[in-house]
């Protein structure tokens, strides 16, 4: 099951890295999802992109 980014979500989303809180910045969404954009933690400065819907919240160091 994929889950799909809703801006819900940010309650229950943590940094995988540090488990600090998560903003979101928003390039193009729709009604009911964030198509695009990414996740970005205050506490340690990663980012973790958002691509059709899906966050890829792998470690930066595991990402291709």
């Amino acid at each position: 099951m994929v889950m799909l980014m809703k801006r819900d979500l940010l309650d229950i989303l943590a940094c995988p890295v540090c488990k600090g809180d998560l903003s979101i910045e928003v390039e193009e969404e729709d009604e009911k999802e964030i198509i695009r954009g990414r996740l970005h933690c205050e506490k340690c400065d990663e980012f973790y992109p958002i691509e059709d819907g899906i966050p890829n919240m792998l470690p930066p160091d595991l990402r291709d």
